[in-house]
């Protein structure tokens, strides 16, 4: 639980610390909030994960997180980043442009399509195992096989 609490808190300290200064988030963090960024930008390079709710004190929204946190290892091998956005009021583009109500978790993959929608939070497991299925991600596995 300890550990737990503290992997919780560190994904959201450059969150708090980027809301009190104004700096751009780190390109390089797995978890980052959704703010300005647009799908486009994660094309063929990242398969974005995005993680909305309508408060951040949502018990869905910290389950999902948990566990994307505790699975970060299999998720970066994926080449996953997650995206948060907990602010309705704020009409983020990825929210506009994804449109969920309440609580969602959405998977992206690299070519910009939608791969799953999801209302409850999925383990790191089933998240994988979706990816895992996709055409892109199938031939990235046979090239690192075949040493491309």
């Amino acid at each position: 639980m300890t550990r737990t609490l503290a992997l919780v808190l560190s994904a959201f300290l450059p969150v708090t610390a980027v809301a009190a200064d104004g700096a751009a988030p780190d390109e390089t963090a797995y978890i980052r909030p959704a703010g300005d960024s647009d799908l486009n930008e994660f094309l063929w390079t990242h398969r974005p994960i995005v993680v909305f709710a309508d408060t951040p004190a949502d018990p869905r929204f910290q389950q999902q997180i948990d566990m994307l946190l505790e699975g970060e290892d299999m998720m970066r091998d994926r080449d996953v980043i997650v995206l948060t956005d907990t602010d309705p009021s704020a009409r983020s583009p990825i929210r506009r442009q994804l449109r969920p109500r309440g609580f969602a978790m959405v998977f992206v993959d690299k070519d910009g399509v939608v791969k799953l929608r999801k209302p409850t939070p999925w383990s790191v497991r089933e998240i994988s195992r979706s990816i895992d299925k996709t055409p892109l991600r199938e031939r990235e596995v046979r090239e690192r096989r075949e040493g491309r």
